[in-house]
């Protein structure tokens, strides 16, 4: 008999948080990409990749988990550092516009945060991002981006401790053939 511990597979990352608000910034940034910035920026292709690779290495990382974790820890690291270079696009795309990057601790920043942080219908940003203004896109992208910052730091940190408490695959490798051998003596 197989140990069913062996290469576990690992569950449906579509249903992770931090997996949705991603889609909803790779969301919002395409559209906000293709309404206020001008056609042939390279601006465009640089937010669009960092928003997609934020997305885009959560799913690469949790299929890469079944084998090594090693590559998953990468691959978050990964997604989280992807959207840090798109908080700096949107801080940069407001700033040289002289628009306004909302302190954290405003009335909109709190009441936006506080949306966000309950609703995560990515068609319903999808329309709502088609008529509100580029600053007040740029801040809703800007506090989903903290918001996965700190899921993706929360998710890094179980995914240390997963590591610490079962180990690698070459651990489970050996455990899993060492446990197949005394059974079968």
């Amino acid at each position: 008999m197989i140990n069913q511990n062996f290469l576990p597979q690992k569950g449906n990352v579509r249903s992770l948080r931090v997996y949705k608000v991603s889609k909803i910034i790779y969301d919002i940034t395409y559209i906000f990409t293709r309404r206020f910035l001008n056609q042939g920026d390279r601006t465009i292709d640089q937010m669009v990749q960092a928003s997609r690779s934020g997305k885009q290495n959560i799913v690469e990382g949790s299929k890469a988990a079944t084998t090594s974790m090693e590559t998953q820890i990468k691959l978050t690291n990964v997604a989280k550092a992807s959207l840090q270079e798109l908080l700096e696009d949107y801080e940069d795309f407001l700033r040289v516009r002289n628009l306004e990057i909302w302190d954290k601790e405003c009335e909109k920043a709190l009441l936006t945060r506080k949306f966000c942080a309950e609703h995560l219908n990515d068609a319903y940003y999808r329309e709502a991002v088609k008529i509100r203004t580029a600053e007040t896109v740029a801040n809703i992208a800007i506090i989903l981006i903290h918001q996965a910052d700190v899921l993706l730091q929360g998710l890094i940190e179980r995914q240390k401790k997963d590591f610490l408490e079962h180990g690698g695959i070459r651990e489970q490798m050996t455990q899993a053939r060492t446990a197949w051998r005394n059974k079968s003596k």
